[in-house]
């Protein structure tokens, strides 16, 4: 009896010293961030109208996220207002003030509209029937806007999988 206890208590130290290998599940791989498509759909539409602002396309997106603003917006008045930046003055794609607004580059007009629309009391909180009609007031203007709009793409910003 007394060398079966021997044996038990030489088992338990055995496990008791024995290295410890948790069971490590593997992780989980990374749910994949949804890819923005944003800036390929928006680069394609400028390249299918010869549209050199194709070279600003992810400048439009990070500008309207950061305004908080419709993706679409900005590129398709630049659409709109310069041809998409074929005919422009003082960096102004946008047209911004009839164009006699001077920015230092085409990426500071793109920011500083952006920026305008999202905090001045004329723009802020308006939807973009509301906003286009204050950017230009003439009515084919809002429609002309919208029309590029809806060739550039849908408008959520990323659209969310099930």
């Amino acid at each position: 009896m007394g060398n079966s206890i021997a044996k038990r208590c030489a088992m338990v130290a055995g496990l008791l010293t024995a290295p410890i290998t948790a069971r490590m599940e593997k992780p989980h791989p990374p749910k994949q961030a949804l890819e923005d498509d944003r800036p390929m759909k928006l680069k394609n539409f400028f390249a299918r109208k010869r549209a050199p602002l194709a070279s600003e396309a992810n400048e439009f997106i990070v500008a309207a996220d950061d305004n908080h603003l419709d993706w679409r917006l900005l590129p398709s008045i630049a659409f709109v207002e310069s041809g998409g930046g074929k005919e422009y003055r003082n960096n102004n794609v946008l047209g911004w003030a009839n164009c006699e607004k001077a920015f230092t580059s085409v990426r500071a007009g793109i920011h500083a509209v952006a920026a305008r629309l999202a905090n001045s009391p004329l723009y802020r909180h308006k939807d973009i029937d509301h906003i286009l009609g204050t950017y230009n007031p003439r009515p084919e203007y809002s429609a002309r806007v919208k029309a590029v709009m809806q060739m550039i793409g849908s408008s959520p910003a990323i659209e969310a999988a099930d």
